[in-house]
């Protein structure tokens, strides 16, 4: 360690101190050599001083060149330090988001747990429910069976009597034919005997008027147009009698074959008096037996008693309906089957009013429309899951808000009109079924607004924009004439589209502006919905 110059001039002074002292007691000579010796000293102590003055110059130039590389080195470090904060700031960035979405997937896990829970406990209660009504109507079933069983025996026996009295009653019209026959041929000998009696008698009298003498002329031709007008007015009121009794004669034996077919106390030949009957009688006879064959056989063909319960009612469609456009098929739930639009809603929506034709087989309806953004994956949604409640779907707007809509009656496979209105006014909704309010409702996200640039999916329904798809919530069915307003249609506008008149004013998106079609979707262009298969 150098010395510092007071310590050096102290030192000093000591020696000329002790050299002043020695001086006094010892010869020149030695005081001479203890002065060079001193001067000696002196001059290392000088040569080590300036030798630390020199080093500590040096010393001072290092230190500065240390300065530099220092600062350089913290410029250095301190990029790097800002890089990494900008990085680090990203990152942090990037995981609060990650955690707001796994906060809303959470939430919506959550509710879809509760959701299941409660369709769980729900579907054990109707499940039990429906199999104590299937037990009832099982016994009933085999007590109706039973006694259709029973019925049917008696209609196989009383067809059986049926066809056996049928056969009797046609061998019965057949022989009265063969005398009906014979009965005329008699008649027309007896007419044919009675005119020729007549004209002989005409001719006596012809005869004998031609015997008497000249002067009675003009009174015997008197007499003989008198007796021709008395024949032919005998021969009128003979032909009136005979048409008189054969009226009595076949209405008698219409009662008679009315009385043996439907009471069946004697044989019919047995009530009949074959020499009186008329022409009548077989075609009467006829007819009767072809009327009762008829309706044995109707009640033979007649089906079963419809079970209580099973009559099933549908929405008959007005025709036509030629105001669709187009159509879009999902054939299968797949998550790769969805129809996109170019872009989303340009301003934001106080109102909106989302109609469409539907047709599903499917056991729940699935998700018909998903409107996401950045912010929040459930802006708009109008969504199902077959693992849920199967007879209703969520009407999202703004998770985690939602009402439940009942669909119960457009799982059918037929062609329903369904519209979903909503007002922030109030925070009022509407929910047609082919032209009826189906369910309504107030003060649901009230004050609120569907804000623009979002993304619009039409089949599935998104956990992040653009993505995130469930099998178990895809839409499989046909939509058709599907249109957003940007207002709240009214009731007879809703009425108006459903019996296929024009659309109403204010559309902002219809299936024409769908941009892409994913998966296996098949357009179909139909302006009536009867051609839209």
């Amino acid at each position: 360690m150098e010395a510092s110059p007071a310590s050096q001039q102290e030192d000093l002074g000591s020696l000329l101190q002790e050299a002043g002292t020695r001086d006094q007691r010892k010869p020149f000579f030695e005081r001479f050599r203890r002065l060079e010796e001193q001067f000696r000293r002196f001059q290392e102590v000088t040569l080590l001083r300036l030798q630390g003055i020199a080093g500590n110059y040096n010393i001072s130039y290092n230190i500065n060149t240390r300065f530099q590389y220092l600062a350089d080195q913290y410029d250095t470090v301190a990029a790097a330090l800002n890089v990494s904060h900008a990085a680090l700031r990203e990152d942090l960035g990037s995981l609060k988001t990650w955690m707001k979405k796994l906060q809303r997937r959470t939430k919506k896990l959550a509710s879809k747990l509760s959701s299941l829970a409660e369709s769980l406990s729900e579907s054990s209660k109707q499940s039990s429910v429906e199999r104590l009504q299937q037990s009832t109507l099982l016994s009933n079933l085999t007590l109706q069976t039973a006694g259709h069983m029973a019925d049917l025996t008696a209609l196989r026996a009383s067809r059986n009597t049926l066809q056996k009295e049928l056969e009797s009653l046609r061998e019965t019209s057949r022989s009265q034919g063969t005398k009906l026959e014979a009965l005329e041929q008699q008649l027309k000998n007896m007419l044919h005997k009675e005119v020729l009696a007549s004209g002989h008698h005409e001719l006596a009298v012809a005869q004998r008027l031609n015997q008497t003498p000249q002067d009675k002329l003009p009174e015997a031709g008197g007499s003989q147009g008198h007796s021709v007008k008395k024949l032919h007015a005998k021969h009128k009121q003979r032909k009136k009698l005979g048409e008189k009794r054969q009226q009595l004669l076949a209405q008698a034996a219409k009662r008679r074959l009315q009385s043996s077919l439907f009471h069946g106390n004697k044989t019919p030949g047995q009530e009949r008096q074959p020499e009186t009957l008329t022409v009548s009688e077989p075609q009467a006879a006829r007819q009767q037996l072809c009327r009762v064959a008829k309706i044995s056989q109707e009640q033979l063909q007649s089906p079963s008693p419809e079970k209580p319960g099973t009559m099933t009612v549908a929405f008959s469609l007005p025709s036509p309906v030629c105001n669709v456009d187009s159509m879009l098929l999902f054939p299968n739930a797949s998550t790769e089957n969805l129809a996109t639009f170019g872009q989303g809603f340009q301003t934001g929506l106080h109102e909106l009013s989302v109609c469409s034709w539907v047709s599903t087989h499917a056991r729940s309806l699935g998700t018909i429309l998903s409107y996401a953004t950045e912010e929040n994956d459930n802006k708009l949604v109008l969504h199902g899951r077959n693992t849920a409640a199967l007879a209703s779907i969520h009407f999202v707007i703004g998770d985690p808000a939602f009402q439940e809509l009942p669909v119960g009656q457009l799982l059918d496979g037929r062609w329903h009109h369904m519209c979903v209105i909503w007002s922030s006014i109030q925070g009022k909704y509407w929910f047609y079924v082919d032209r009826r309010l189906a369910s309504t409702g107030s003060k649901f996200q009230e004050g609120y607004e569907i804000p623009p640039g979002g993304s619009l999916v039409l089949g599935q329904e998104q956990d992040v924009v653009g993505g995130g798809f469930d099998p178990s919530e895809a839409f499989v069915g046909r939509l058709a004439g599907f249109a957003i307003w940007n207002r709240t249609l009214m009731p007879g506008e809703v009425s108006s589209i459903a019996i296929g008149k024009g659309l109403p004013r204010g559309t902002i998106l219809r299936l024409a502006d769908v941009s892409s079609l994913n998966g296996s979707i098949q357009k179909v262009n139909c302006t009536c919905l009867e051609h839209c298969l």
